[in-house]
């Protein structure tokens, strides 16, 4: 495995850790509104609830996406393309590499 292969599946274990955190975040939410009244036009803490689950949601899913943006990362890293950008085949920078592990795209065609 190469360097820049452990370092992709450092962060993605991270990630998935990330995910499966969230999911328990989602299920404390969810639980919680289940034990509260059904009725969240007249409850005062309906809003709150219906927020802190849309945002746990949202938190999951863009948790969810960076682990398949890492998977496939590893997957052009395995096929030694890890580092090409995909919209020129130019290189893609170091410093975005490290900020951005799972980009397949270098600076310019990100734009």
């Amino acid at each position: 495995m190469t360097s820049g292969s452990t370092e992709l599946a450092t962060a993605r274990a991270a990630a998935a850790e990330r995910v499966a955190d969230l999911r328990r975040e989602l299920d404390d939410v969810i639980a919680s509104a289940s034990s509260t009244t059904g009725d969240d036009e007249h409850d005062p803490e309906g809003a709150t609830i219906g927020f802190e689950r849309a945002q746990a949601q949202s938190l999951l899913d863009r948790a969810v996406a960076r682990v398949g943006e890492l998977d496939a990362a590893l997957a052009r890293a395995e096929r030694g393309d890890y580092g090409r950008c995909a919209g020129c085949g130019g290189p893609i920078g170091a410093e975005r590499l490290a900020a951005r592990p799972g980009t397949d795209r270098c600076i310019d065609c990100a734009r």
